[in-house]
């Protein structure tokens, strides 16, 4: 009897998920220089006779969609087509798609309208690409992590499975900066890096996001203390009619998400996240290092007036791991001890449209970050360090968007920030990579700071063809007396409607992290590292949808800190062995480094019935220490290749696919007899980088079916990494109880089952 239930309930289940649902698409049209509404615009959904027309509030609605995924084209006389892709029609829910048109300054005769693919791209300064939340989503062996996805990107190196770390044209996870709706957040991953940018898995849900504009070099004034890339994310905003959830079991953790109105004029958007690898470990009766982590993220908007938006943003994390000295002493670990840390940044940002002539961005964001562990050596148990810190930053922003005519356009503004910093720091007496001896030491310290910024940039189009873009920033740092000016020059030539060149150059300056810093005095008279872009570069569209992009680039950096006791040793690079910065006593400021390369994408947005985008580089990134000799920069690829896709042949199935393979990166071979004798790892001095690990390639493949119901909609999906099991070696260490080398490698084949409940 209950068997023939249960097979009338699933049989039930599943015919109900074969009937036709229906959704609907709602948003507003923006123009963009303004973000005023725009009335009339025509909107029409592709391969259907389907579409509707801005309302005088610039909002529009298309009931009644057949659920699936959707190419959506917004058109208006006077303004770039826009074509948004896929976008996905749930059962019984509204999809919430708001667009930003651009003034179709370039008319020639002759030429054929087409649909703007890349419109907000183009508009974008050099070196960027956007991804829409679902192209985040979908990417396999990501896990909906907004950094994992750039590894499909050439400008992007690849170190290992293990870390999200972005190594973008020869820089480090220290030069990367990410903004989240005009809020600077410092680092967006569980376990960061103290100082760094890095981690292994991402915080953001990636349900919250709207659009993701990465710039790989020669980015904007408006974006300062940062040498390689900016992450530019934008959050949607929470239904703000009628309530609606989700539910989410996934490799990240199991996450819930709300959102709805809030009274006549606002709207929350909130989810929570909580890691269950601990309770599966614990069920197995696994004793190795358990990862434990959790977040929280939050929007709120209230719409004061037609000129006038307030957003609120929190987002926090929470992190603890213990590698316990028995679980090190087997697997071989030269350290052990608890680490916990976690996170807070809390924002507001006001939005104030002056008019016709433009708007405004004025932001509030406090971060605050706590470190807490205690590291010591496997082998003598002798205390390595001791970190007890709190990093609080206070930053002041805003950004002014004026239009002078059509053809000028002039961004301006101001940036301040009060950095409070609490250190107690405790080191052991250890014995580095090349035999050198660091007495033990304690800093219990306070480092406060003030940076100040001001920045502007006047875009001018000339003869319809040619957008000159001129830019310069200036920022001031207390800590050292310094003011550095950075210039910033850019421009584009479109030829037609399909082909366009650009380029770029631009000095960018980034201070010394203040966990270095703090560890001698002096260190204020060191120089502000520098770096200086030049890029050129071409597009063309293949079709309305299929775009080519090369790009040569080069930057020159110099100021680098080097400590003289390893005159070999790159400082920005340490992270990546050791996964924290060490102690160093002395630090001079007279390393410099160069990286350059030729990159190519070719990207086809999903039109119809599939999607996909290649990618290749061959670049250099090389550094030269006081020793005066140049070598390759640990994260040095030299080559990179990238082949991701997908097919859907209906609404309720998708297949997709990444292969990446990249050139070994550089690595400095083991003195085993050294070794040996010193009791720890010792390096070859004379062959610092002269070695290369074997090149790096993984196939993702991923799987997911829909499930449509009246008012809900299931996804489950199966997400097979390293598919075919490649054994990619990410290091080799020294393994001190064993006396041995010992190679890291990362994911071996890593099935993974996901489920989304949106209801």
């Amino acid at each position: 009897m209950g068997r023939t239930i249960f097979i009338l309930l699933l049989t039930t289940i599943l015919l109900r998920a074969n009937v036709v649902q229906k959704g609907e698409i709602s948003g507003s049209t923006l123009d963009a220089k303004n973000r005023l509404p725009l009335i009339g615009v025509n909107i029409y959904v592709e391969d259907s006779a389907m579409g509707a027309a801005s309302n005088i509030d610039g909002t529009y609605q298309i009931k009644n969609l057949p659920v699936g995924t959707y190419t959506i084209t917004f058109s208006y006389v006077g303004y770039s087509a826009v074509t948004k892709t896929d976008i996905i029609v749930k059962p019984g829910r509204t999809t919430y798609l708001n667009v930003e048109l651009f003034e179709d300054i370039v008319e020639m005769e002759n030429v054929t309208v087409t649909a703007g693919y890349y419109t907000s791209v183009e508009n974008q300064p050099t070196s960027a690409i956007s991804f829409s939340s679902e192209e985040v989503r979908r990417s396999p062996g990501t896990a909906g992590d907004i950094s994992r996805i750039l590894f499909s990107l050439p400008s992007v190196a690849k170190v290992n499975d293990n870390s999200n770390s972005l190594i973008v044209r020869g820089g480090s996870p220290m030069e990367n900066s990410f903004y989240v709706d005009n809020i600077e957040i410092p680092n967006i991953n569980h376990y960061p890096t103290q100082g760094s940018s890095e981690g292994p898995i991402g915080i953001l849900n990636v349900d919250f996001i709207e659009d993701v504009t990465f710039h790989s070099g020669g980015f904007s004034p408006a974006y300062g203390d940062k040498m390689s890339s900016v992450m530019d994310i934008k959050l949607r905003e929470g239904n703000p009619n009628k309530f609606q959830s989700q539910l989410v079991l996934s490799f990240a953790g199991m996450n819930a998400l709300a959102e709805g109105p809030l009274g006549a004029s606002g709207n929350y958007l909130v989810a929570a996240n909580k890691s269950y690898l601990d309770l599966i470990f614990k069920a197995i009766d696994e004793t190795g290092p358990i990862p434990e982590y959790g977040d929280f993220q939050a929007k709120l908007t209230f719409n004061i007036d037609e000129n006038n938006k307030l957003s609120f943003l929190d987002v926090f994390s929470t992190d603890y791991i213990n590698n316990r000295y028995e679980n090190a002493f087997e697997n071989g670990d030269w350290v052990y001890g608890p680490s916990s840390m976690f996170s807070n940044t809390t924002g507001l940002n006001w939005q104030h449209i002056w008019g016709k002539s433009g708007y405004s961005n004025t932001s509030v964001g406090i971060t605050y970050t706590n470190y807490d562990y205690e590291f010591s050596r496997t082998k003598t148990q002798q205390s390595l360090l001791k970190n007890e810190s709190k990093e609080i930053t206070t930053t002041l922003r805003n950004v002014n968007y004026y239009n002078l005519g059509k053809t000028t356009k002039i961004d301006f503004g101001i940036e301040a920030k009060y950095r409070k910093n609490d250190y107690m720091l405790g080191w052991g007496e250890f014995h580095d990579e090349f035999g050198n001896v660091t007495p033990g030491r304690v800093d219990d310290k306070e480092l406060n700071t003030v940076n100040a910024s001001l920045f502007t940039s006047v875009k001018q189009t000339i003869f319809d063809r040619l957008i000159l873009d001129l830019g310069v920033r200036a920022d001031y740092f207390d800590y050292n007396e310094t003011t550095k000016i950075a210039p910033r020059l850019g421009a584009r030539y479109k030829f037609n409607d399909v082909a366009s060149m650009h380029a770029s150059w631009g000095i960018f300056y980034q201070n010394i992290p203040t966990y270095v810093l703090v560890q001698n005095d002096l260190f204020k008279n060191l120089k502000t590292p520098e770096s200086q872009h030049l890029i050129l570069g071409f597009d063309y569209l293949l079709t309305e949808e299929t775009k080519l992009s090369v790009e040569l680039f080069n930057k020159n950096y110099s100021n680098f800190p080097i400590d003289p006791t390893q005159p070999n040793v790159f400082l920005f690079d340490e992270t990546v062995r050791n996964h924290v910065f060490l102690n160093h006593e002395n630090l001079v400021d007279n390393g410099k480094a160069f990286s350059r390369g030729v990159e190519v994408i070719l990207q086809k947005k999903f039109a119809k019935d599939f999607y996909g985008l290649v990618s290749g580089s061959y670049s250099t990134a090389q550094y030269k220490a006081t020793d005066g000799e140049w070598r390759d920069r640990v994260y040095d690829n030299q080559y990179n290749f990238a082949i991701e896709g997908g097919y859907k042949p209906n609404s309720s199935w998708e297949f997709s696919m990444r292969w990446i393979y990249a050139g070994g990166r550089p690595f400095t071979p083991i003195d085993v007899d050294a070794s040996i004798a010193a009791g720890n790892e010792i390096l070859q001095q004379n062959k610092i980088n002269s070695d290369r690990l074997p090149a790096y390639h993984s196939l993702n493949a991923r799987v997911d079916k829909r499930f449509h119901f009246d008012n809900s909609n299931l996804i489950v999906y199966l997400s097979i990494w390293n598919a075919y099991g490649n054994e990619n070696i990410s290091s080799y260490d020294w393994d001190e109880i064993n006396a041995k080398i010992d190679k890291q490698t990362g994911w071996g084949m890593l099935p993974v089952l996901g489920i989304e409940w949106e209801f």
